[in-house]
């Protein structure tokens, strides 16, 4: 694994660039992604705040409901939520697709006609996974941001300018800044993760499906590692 990781970032920035193959795997890794990530983040939105009302009309702090899911969302929530619906659905795409061009020989054929496999294939969706995380985050907080506005709505009436008032009022570019670096590296994980377990696969169809397999539970584990490094450092920082 670390052989594959130093292959990687002596390619990346080495010619001749895919960059026709790099904004395919960006379309098909985050755009055709952002129906399955928008949908996750609305509920995520409404059923946090369907769930810390009670809590939070006991102790007659409603009023600071936006206020706490948005922190909650930003923060941690929306970041670690997105990238493990993220790894389950890429990275495991990613290890059958390269596991079933390994095992039906389409990489040694590929090199046989003197393309370069590992720049065409891992470089590209590596480094759309780890630019299209980030993004999907974003878009996924905001989506959250307003299923939690429909939720208040639901037992009370604030509007949406209001609510948002409340919520920018409260969120501070040390709340922002560490959950966004974060997501770039969950996406760098998973994308070399999916493309380590693919391009190693073998034992014929069998393999490609536990190759898939291996890189969601990979993926989803070091997500909370690096979530835990992450948040040590922050604190370590005084970003928190």
């Amino acid at each position: 694994m670390s052989r594959f990781v130093f292959r990687y970032f002596s390619e990346v920035f080495r010619p001749r660039y895919e960059v026709g193959q790099f904004i395919r795997q960006c379309y098909v890794i985050g755009y055709l992604s952002l129906p399955l990530i928008g949908i996750t983040g609305f509920i995520m939105g409404l059923v946090l705040t369907m769930q810390l009302r009670p809590s939070l009309m006991s102790y007659g702090v409603e009023a600071q409901l936006p206020v706490m899911v948005s922190l909650a969302i930003v923060r941690e929530i929306g970041p670690v939520i997105t990238a493990l619906i993220f790894a389950g659905k890429i990275s495991s795409g990613i290890g059958a697709e390269l596991g079933s061009m390994k095992v039906t020989e389409q990489i040694d054929a590929m090199e046989v006609s003197g393309t370069n496999p590992f720049k065409y294939l891992v470089v590209t969706r590596v480094l759309a996974t780890t630019l299209m995380l980030p993004v999907l985050t974003i878009l996924s907080d905001a989506i959250s941001m307003y299923g939690s506005y429909l939720g208040v709505n639901i037992k009370g009436h604030t509007s949406l300018q209001l609510y948002f008032i409340q919520v920018f009022q409260t969120l501070h570019f040390g709340d922002i800044l560490p959950a966004t670096i974060k997501t770039v590296f969950f996406g760098f994980a998973i994308g070399m993760i999916g493309c380590y377990k693919g391009y190693n696969s073998s034992k014929g169809t069998e393999g490609v499906g536990r190759s898939a397999n291996a890189a969601v539970v990979v993926s989803s584990l070091l997500i909370f590692i690096i979530d835990l490094i992450t948040v040590q450092v922050t604190d370590l920082l005084g970003l928190n």
